[in-house]
């Protein structure tokens, strides 16, 4: 299971194998309060799909086109984070506000469907 949590809200047991996702720290978290298993920057958007999109819903399919094509040149980062994980639930760990319009959401999407097609395969 792919979970998605705020790097501000309490990490918690159930929260397993836990990565933040965003290429910038969380501003005022500290290291050892983040729990974090693992940070992998590389799997979040490039830094000029990220500063185009800012969260602009009117941008939102685009954003997720583009991200989907960043994404494709990083399966093997992808698959290392399943495999890292070993088994355990997986929380994708941002900063940002916005829920909704969030690259974690793609993220969790692209994960999913590898997973499925691993589990198939």
């Amino acid at each position: 299971m792919i979970k998605l949590k705020r790097a501000y809200e309490r990490a918690e047991p159930s929260d397993g194998f836990r990565v933040l996702v965003d290429r910038l720290w969380p501003r005022g978290v500290r290291k050892e309060e983040a729990h974090l298993d693992e940070w992998m920057r590389e799997l979040a958007p490039s830094t000029e799909l990220r500063k185009w999109f800012e969260h602009d819903p009117e941008k939102w399919v685009a954003f997720q086109r583009r991200y989907r094509a960043e994404l494709e040149t990083k399966t093997q980062l992808l698959e290392q984070l399943i495999a890292d994980a070993h088994g355990r639930d997986i929380t994708l760990v941002y900063a940002s506000r916005e829920q909704t319009y969030n690259n974690v959401t793609v993220l969790k999407e692209v994960l999913e469907e590898l997973t499925a097609r691993e589990n198939k395969g």
